[in-house]
């Protein structure tokens, strides 16, 4: 971990919030990809019960948030 002063993080604050929007958008791609899988796997294996996109997406989020 790095430990900066305020300062410093006041003058870096258009580069941190860059990064946080990035690793945003890349979790919001990995739960798509994530969701479009249990779907794809879920209707492959046709004894359990099928999940549509919005179900599987809600479930994902849901695990993601105990982290």
């Amino acid at each position: 971990m790095i430990i900066k002063s305020s300062t410093a993080l006041r003058n870096d604050y258009g580069m941190i919030s860059d990064l946080s929007h990035d690793k945003a958008e890349q979790r919001e791609e990995t739960l798509k990809l994530r969701a479009k899988l249990e779907a794809a796997e879920t209707a492959r294996l046709s004894r359990a019960p099928a999940y549509t996109l919005v179900e599987s997406r809600k479930r994902l989020e849901a695990i993601y948030q105990r982290d």
